[in-house]
């Protein structure tokens, strides 16, 4: 069975008390914004939002194999 290779990623995440729990928002990841009504749930929901966040970004990345758009550069080669 071959291993997965995992990479760790740390990101600074923001709780801000919103009178029935934590809003957080994460600021390196526009647009990332969870919930919880306790601290610690919302430390879960964060770890899972930039979990889904990251595979949404590289599943992006991958698409970007194919171009929509087609791409002109000059390529230098000596002979």
């Amino acid at each position: 069975m071959k291993k997965r290779m995992e990479t760790i990623y740390q990101f600074d995440a923001i709780f801000d008390p919103n009178g029935v729990g934590y809003t957080v928002t994460v600021p390196k990841l526009p647009g990332l914004v969870t919930e919880g009504d306790s601290l610690k749930e919302a430390r879960e929901m964060v770890k899972d939002a930039i979990r889904c966040y990251l595979e949404s970004v590289l599943k992006e990345k991958a698409m970007e194999v194919f171009p929509k758009t087609r791409l002109r550069e000059r390529i230098k080669v000596t002979a």
